[in-house]
C-alpha cells in the first residue's frame, strides 16, 4: 500500500492545490523519520499507516462551535472477518508540523497501537469507550495507554511526548496554521461528533484475530519492565 495514495487521489480530483501537494509529498519523510525512529526506540515494528488528505474536525455535539483537532488517529480495521490496526496520519500534520511534533504524535499513536493489541489478545474490548467532551476525552485517553519510558529508549523522543502531551495534545502554533492554511481555505475536513468516533468490536472478530507472538512477548517485557519504574506523570 502505498501511505499517499489517497493524497494522489485528492490532488488528482482537485481537492488539493498543487503548492499544498507538492509540500505533502515533499515533507513525507519527516514522518517516515518517525516511523523508523519509533521502531528503533522500541523494538517493535509500526503498524500500517496512511496519509489522509483531510484534517478530522471533532465536536462535542453536532452544530457545536467549540471543536478539537485530531492530527492523527489509530483506528481498528475490519477486514475479511478479522480485526486489523491501522494509523491515519492527516495531511496536514506532515504539511505544517514540526519534526518533533510529527514524531511525539507518532509516538503517541503507537501506544494506542499498543494498547489495542493488548485488549485484543486479553479480550478485554467489544468496543471503545464513549465520551462527548472534549476534556474528558483527552483525559481517558492520557489513562490508557502503556507508559513511555517501559516503551522507548530515545530519551529526546521521551521529552518531546513529555512537552507535547502534558494532558492531550496541544500545540498552539500548529492549531493556528491548519486553521488558516488549510480549513479556513476549505480543504478537505472530516467533521465528526466525538460521539461517533468508536468502532464496535463483535466478540467473534476478536476470536478470529491473531495477534504476532513476538509482538505478545514484548509487550509482556514492557509491562514487567513499567511496573518497576518509578510513577512519573509524564501525560
Amino acid at each position: 500500500m502505498d501511505p499517499l495514495l489517497r493524497v494522489h487521489e485528492a490532488h488528482k480530483n482537485g481537492l488539493i492545490p498543487d503548492k499544498i501537494y507538492s509540500l505533502i509529498v515533499k515533507r513525507f519523510d519527516v514522518a517516515v523519520s518517525g516511523i523508523n525512529r519509533v521502531e528503533k526506540a522500541s523494538g517493535i515494528y509500526f503498524p500500517l499507516a496512511y496519509v489522509e488528505p483531510a484534517i478530522v474536525v471533532t465536536r462535542p455535539h453536532p452544530g457545536s462551535f467549540d471543536y478539537g483537532i485530531l492530527f492523527a488517529r489509530t483506528i481498528p480495521v475490519l477486514s475479511n472477518n478479522k480485526l486489523e490496526v491501522v494509523i491515519q496520519i492527516t495531511a496536514p500534520l506532515v504539511a505544517y508540523g514540526l519534526k518533533g511534533t510529527i514524531h511525539a504524535i507518532l509516538a503517541h499513536e503507537f501506544l494506542h497501537y499498543l494498547e489495542l493489541m493488548r485488549k485484543i489478545s486479553k479480550m478485554e474490548m467489544l468496543s471503545d469507550e464513549i465520551t462527548s467532551n472534549l476534556f474528558e476525552s483527552s483525559y481517558s485517553d492520557s489513562t490508557r495507554l502503556f507508559e513511555p519510558r517501559a516503551v522507548f529508549n530515545d530519551k529526546t523522543l521521551l521529552l518531546h511526548i513529555t512537552k507535547r502531551f502534558p494532558e492531550g495534545f496541544r500545540d498552539y502554533k500548529l492549531e493556528d496554521k491548519v486553521i488558516k492554511l488549510w480549513i479556513e481555505k476549505s480543504l478537505p475536513t472530516i467533521d465528526m461528533s466525538l460521539d461517533t468516533n468508536i468502532v464496535k468490536i463483535p466478540a467473534d472478530i476478536l476470536a478470529n484475530t491473531s495477534v504476532d507472538p513476538v509482538l505478545l512477548q514484548k509487550m509482556t517485557q514492557i509491562e514487567e519492565k513499567a511496573s518497576r519504574l518509578r510513577p512519573k506523570k509524564l501525560y
